[in-house]
């Protein structure tokens, strides 16, 4: 291996580094959050990709049609199972949270679509119906199960994984697609080839970072869910709604797995179960970051992109294999510094 070979290989190591940090910081925020450790992650990854190349064909996205249909679920739901909330004006509130919403970007899809109006529109109503998903999910899904043990969560996560899976094939089919690049500058650096689209995603990654630091740190809602991730009950007792830390922890999951989706589009063929793997590797740097460290699980991401893109170079059949090897060392280091668990009662 040359120089130029390990700077093109370093450069696609970062850039993929950089998704998997979106995808564990996602994970982290969920898991600290909910309990819930969030396997179809990824599908959210698969649906931005997707329904953004929907648009790019000049046809209506079915993930439309999902999120006012799951919006509908939810809304209902809630007039079932709180009935405190059937005030007129609350559930004049829901009414156009669940199925206003939804409907509206519906509607705006619908006009859209065959007007291929370019990344400026078609970005934004992608984002806007996979994110809507999310909390949809966790009101109808991980709710009710709030209080449950972390393993009945994780099976429902496994089970909304599948159902998102097969929902994918039946909305998008089985052949893949690839989106149109952002930028199609090159930027000769020395050795290396620098894409407009790698700086994308990293510009991207580093600016929704930032944002993220700035709502954690500097706003009321971003303390709140701070405190919940610390001690729910705790937080429960000094007022802050759990539910609803859980709804936008769910919103904030959803919106960065489409917006990863989005950004890997043009650089990679994406097909309805693609986001599974994908989701996996952000998992990993999430695991080496004890699903508790945002800047720890950053920084694994990256070494994740790293190893994948070396490791394609050295062993491309086994690439999957030496990624996921690295998560062992990491549990066996981690296993042998706890102390022993005590059983649950």
């Amino acid at each position: 291996m040359d120089p130029t070979i390990a700077l093109f290989l370093a450069q696609d190591g970062v850039t993929n580094g950089a998704i998997y940090a979106l995808l564990a910081l996602s994970l982290v925020l969920v898991f600290t959050i909910t309990r819930v450790i969030f396997i179809p992650q990824g599908e959210f990854v698969a649906y931005g990709a997707l329904t953004l190349a929907a648009f790019e064909r000049g046809v209506l996205p079915q993930t439309a049609w999902l999120a006012l249909l799951l919006g509908a679920a939810a809304f209902l739901d809630d007039l079932i199972r709180l009935p405190d909330r059937r005030s007129p004006r609350r559930v004049l509130a829901a009414l156009a949270a669940d199925v206003g919403f939804p409907a509206a970007v519906l509607a705006a899809a619908w006009w859209a679509a065959p007007r291929h109006l370019g990344p400026l529109a078609e970005v934004p109503l992608t984002l806007a119906m996979v994110a809507s998903l999310g909390p949809f999910l966790y009101r109808l899904v991980f709710r009710p199960l709030a209080e449950a043990p972390v393993l009945v969560l994780l099976i429902a996560a496994v089970g909304v994984h599948l159902a998102l899976v097969g929902l994918g094939l039946v909305f998008f089919g089985a052949e893949g697609f690839r989106t149109a690049p952002f930028s199609t500058a090159v930027i000769e650096a020395g050795p290396a080839t620098i894409t407009g689209q790698s700086l994308w995603v990293l510009g991207v990654t580093g600016g929704l970072i930032l944002a993220l630091w700035a709502f954690f740190g500097h706003t009321l809602t971003g303390k709140a869910l701070r405190a919940t991730a610390v001690n729910r009950l705790g937080a429960r007792l000094v007022g802050i709604p759990t539910a609803a830390a859980g709804r936008i922890a769910f919103v904030l999951a959803a919106f960065i797995g489409a917006l990863s989706g989005v950004l890997i589009a043009p650089v990679t063929t994406v097909f309805y179960d693609t986001g599974f793997l994908t989701g996996l590797k952000g998992f990993v740097a999430a695991i080496i970051g004890g699903l508790v460290s945002f800047p720890l699980a950053a920084a694994a991401a990256v070494l994740v992109g790293l190893v994948e893109a070396f490791a394609s170079f050295w062993a491309s059949s086994f690439k999957e294999v030496v990624v996921f090897t690295i998560i062992i060392p990491v549990l066996l280091w981690r296993s042998l510094r706890s102390g022993p668990a005590e059983d649950e009662e």
